[in-house]
């Protein structure tokens, strides 16, 4: 498509979504502060972008820009360094005694700290 035909496309889709909320090109025109020829010419693909954001504020249609141009995602290091960072393995530290356990007469294991 070129761009012309790809701002046509967006014109004709503006327009449905004035036809199902019935309202007129004049009423839209005036809302967004423009002449009912400069709605026409945004219609047929002309215009600024500007009174195609305004005339979708209007249709209470503004969320449709998230579809047409979504936020762009972080890159994948991006995300590793919004993740923070999260432990790999574990190690012991020097000086560390490890837990044993021990029997006692009872036959009843217990903890047992090597000091």
């Amino acid at each position: 498509m070129t761009n012309a035909s790809v701002a046509a496309e967006l014109g004709n889709r503006l327009e449905a979504l004035r036809l199902a909320q019935n309202m007129t090109q004049q009423a839209l025109a005036d809302e967004i502060g423009i002449t009912a020829k400069s709605y026409r010419q945004l219609v047929t693909g002309g215009g600024k972008l500007e009174n195609m954001v305004a005339a979708l504020r209007a249709l209470n249609a503004l969320e449709q820009l998230e579809n047409f141009l979504p936020a762009a995602a972080p890159s994948p290091l991006e995300q590793l360094k919004l993740r923070g960072k999260q432990r790999q393995r574990a190690r012991t530290t020097p000086g560390y005694k490890k837990t044993t356990t021990a029997r006692t007469a009872d036959g009843v294991e217990e903890p047992r700290l090597d000091w």
